[in-house]
């Protein structure tokens, strides 16, 4: 007696389905905290190194990599800006409307000039923007991040702050969290090959 093969046939059709669904499905990131939803952020105004509002519409459109810092940080800031500069090509590539920010969180020291010419040094189009510390502090805890400072009345103060990067994306929320690396004897830093690796699997899994 021969028996049908059909049944034999649709389970393969069907396994071969759900294989190639699987495979074509973009993975979910490595290394961030990933918040597929997005985060509201609250309401913020500051002043960016043009002396212009800085404000929720500033992410509008934009897919924004965001870091809390100061420009006389001695490690933790100019490391994480270098390594951003030296991936900021590929981040446009993924998403062309990307665009990397540096909020200071010492107002004290940091005017305008000093940020325009801070980023300016790391890359033209890197942005930067402060503001007072009873707007900054709540806008940087609702980030998940946080800073302080020992004592702002010296002169050569220095500020504890996140080594973490934000990903915001371009509806304004909260898109993703990328934290360092933790070594004893090195600079906290976010690795930037699986940051650029997890932001196209981040656009990519926006997109379906």
């Amino acid at each position: 007696m021969v028996k049908p093969r059909y049944p034999l046939l649709f389970l393969l059709l069907v396994g071969g389905m759900m294989a190639a669904f699987h495979w074509s499905r973009p993975s979910l990131p490595e290394q961030a905290d990933y918040y597929p939803a997005g985060r509201d952020i609250n309401p913020f105004a500051f002043t960016d190194e043009e002396g212009q509002p800085f404000v929720p519409a500033s992410l509008v459109g934009h897919w924004t990599f965001l870091f809390v810092g100061y420009t006389f940080c001695p490690d933790i800031c100019p490391t994480t800006l270098a390594d951003l500069r030296s991936v900021y090509p590929a981040l446009k590539k993924i998403a062309p409307d990307s665009q990397v920010v540096f909020i200071s969180a010492d107002p004290q020291r940091d005017d305008i000039t000093r940020l325009k010419t801070y980023t300016a040094f790391f890359h033209p189009e890197f942005k930067a923007a402060t503001g007072p510390h009873e707007k900054l502090f709540p806008f940087v805890r609702n980030l998940g991040l946080i800073y302080s400072i020992a004592e702002l009345g010296e002169k050569d103060y220095l500020i504890d702050h996140s080594a973490s990067i934000v990903l915001i994306n371009p509806e304004g929320k909260l898109e993703a969290v990328f934290r360092p690396q933790m070594s004893e004897g090195r600079v906290p830093h976010v690795v930037m090959e699986t940051l650029v690796s997890d932001f196209a699997k981040i656009v990519r899994l926006e997109g379906e």
